[in-house]
């Protein structure tokens, strides 16, 4: 008796480690697309600031001809 009802604690308990590792990684993947949204904001930023300015340089290289 006392080897089936460790079976079914040790059971439980591997259940109960992979239920918490689930939620840890949720939770980090939800971080890790947070970052990557916030990431690729700054790359639209930084794109639309280089073409400002090449759109700039553009017009100052057609003065000068």
């Amino acid at each position: 008796m006392f080897w089936p009802m460790l079976a079914i604690a040790l059971g439980f308990l591997g259940i109960a480690v992979l239920g918490v590792l689930a939620v840890k990684v949720f939770i980090e993947a939800q971080r890790l697309g947070r970052q990557v949204n916030a990431t690729t904001q700054r790359i639209n930023r930084a794109a639309e600031d280089l073409e400002r300015a090449a759109t700039g340089l553009a017009a100052t290289g057609e003065a000068l001809r």
